[in-house]
């Protein structure tokens, strides 16, 4: 674990980080980076187009200038080559659904003294009960976050020889999709709720993946979930549940594969001591303020559930992910 040399400048500067967050935050959510993508404008031009008071987006692009996301010159302001990348809307990169998702957190953060004196969550499941906003956010970040790592994932992941692949909360299908491209004898069912559907066939026709990927509505611990599959990839989805949740969820994928069929779990994995690494013992925070019993789990923790579920050779694959994520793979025995 890497030693912080703490002082009271450094603690403070992480007090007030936030500040830098909700200015990214709010030109994301103005849409700002967009237009200055298109060409360079001044504060009353930018002011006029967005129907927006000139006093406040002065401050904001400043800020954002300081930031080193926008480019001033003289009274004209433009994205930078970073920017137009990543926050211009059009961008194939944009990243801007995944930082309103972190928005619509930023609430229920300031509220974490609560969650943590009643040991519940304070606010509703965005992965079940969101606004509109909140649901496009949710699953298009989660496209964001898995266009980044699903091509090296893929890439990294032998399936050779394996005909169907079932990605058990998979959203917008994001990992289903690099797994076909990278496995041409490939064909996969993304199983969710029926809310997610309309994302998932979108992407899904936006990849022209729609005669290899189909679609399956349902939750997936009341399963049963379909079967016949010879690989269950399940990504990011057991950190929602407490240990009795997972081993229901576990159970129904152990069934829905066939004799010899392998189980992927990505996860933000915490060490044996669960103190290190730090974002997955943050990312157990974010599970306490949204879910009643969802948590990071260790790696001797996810390997001990599928274990006791009846999946054997279980191994952690030796595939560098950010954010402390690894992927953990089991077999069903033949």
């Amino acid at each position: 674990m890497e030693t912080i040399d703490w002082n009271p400048a450094e603690l403070l500067k992480l007090s007030g980080s936030y500040w830098e967050t909700c200015a990214l935050h709010a030109g994301v959510k103005l849409d700002l980076f967009s237009p200055l993508t298109a060409r360079p404008q001044t504060v009353a031009e930018l002011a006029t187009e967005l129907g927006i008071a000139e006093r406040g987006l002065e401050m904001l692009l400043d800020a954002l200038a300081a930031m080193q996301l926008l480019d001033k010159q003289g009274d004209n302001y433009a994205a930078t080559g970073f920017a137009a990348e990543f926050l211009d809307r059009s961008a194939p990169r944009y990243l801007g659904h995944i930082i309103l998702h972190h928005h619509h957190l930023v609430e229920s953060w300031s509220r974490l003294d609560e969650a943590v004196r009643e040991g519940g969550p304070v606010r509703n499941r965005v992965s079940h009960e969101p606004t509109a906003a909140e649901r496009e956010s949710f699953l298009l970040g989660m496209f964001n976050l898995a266009m980044l790592n699903a091509p090296k994932v893929a890439a990294q992941i032998d399936l050779a020889g394996r005909q169907r692949l079932i990605d058990i909360g998979g959203g917008p299908g994001t990992y289903a999709i690099h797994f076909c491209q990278q496995n041409p004898q490939l064909q996969a069912t993304i199983y969710d709720l029926q809310t997610t559907q309309p994302f998932a066939e979108a992407i899904l026709q936006r990849f022209a993946m729609s005669d290899r990927i189909d679609f399956a509505a349902g939750d997936f611990l009341a399963g049963p979930l379909p079967g016949g599959f010879d690989v269950a990839w399940l990504s990011h989805v057991l950190h929602g549940e407490g240990p009795d949740g997972c081993s229901k969820l576990l159970a129904n994928a152990f069934q829905s594969l066939e004799a010899g069929g392998q189980l992927l779990i990505q996860e933000f994995i915490l060490d044996e001591t669960r103190a290190a690494p730090l974002f997955p013992a943050l990312f157990s925070l974010n599970m306490l303020l949204g879910t009643p019993q969802g948590q990071a789990y260790s790696e001797p923790e996810l390997a001990a559930l599928m274990r006791q579920t009846g999946f054997s050779q279980i191994e952690r694959l030796a595939i560098e992910l950010p954010n402390g994520a690894g992927i953990m793979l089991g077999r069903k025995r033949s």
